[in-house]
């Protein structure tokens, strides 16, 4: 095995389903069936796997519908829910892009968002605004990798 230092990451794994404990236990198992794209496995490594953890936790930590979070140049995370309030809407992508660059974040590498809904044209604007090559990964609420693209 490699070691993984602050500047090295750690190689790529094929991922189906992100469970709950997926980044404790080192491995994932197979996905389901239905939830596997035609063509090869995308690949991911365990940074991504951190932040479609974090998205799912930010979703389900204040019942939104949705989750995000992104990942900046220097490896820092940021997270949010869909904000729904009568005089506020704001997507949980929009809104962790937002507050990266509220925190000073100058570019995005990567994003993900857990959702039912699809990805929205606009939502993948705002990231690309930040990260024209930043990838990003939409998962289903139960950590099923939907879509990942690069913007």
């Amino acid at each position: 095995m490699t070691a993984v230092g602050p500047n090295r990451r750690a190689p790529p794994r094929t991922l189906g389903r992100v469970s709950d404990d997926a980044l404790g236990r080192g491995g994932l198992g197979p996905p389901p069936q239905a939830a596997r794209p035609a063509g090869p496995a995308p690949q991911i490594n365990t940074e991504d796997l951190k932040i479609i953890t974090l998205a799912r936790s930010s979703r389900a930590r204040v019942a939104a519908s949705e989750g995000a979070a992104v990942r900046d140049e220097t490896g820092r995370t940021y997270t949010a829910a869909a904000v729904a309030l009568p005089s506020l809407r704001l997507s949980a992508l929009r809104l962790a892009v937002a507050m990266a660059v509220s925190s000073g974040a100058q570019k995005l590498e990567a994003a993900a968002l857990v959702s039912d809904a699809e990805l929205d044209p606009g939502d993948l604007a705002v990231v690309r605004e930040l990260g024209p090559d930043a990838t990003v990964f939409h998962a289903a609420p139960d950590g099923t990798l939907r879509a990942v693209r690069t913007v």
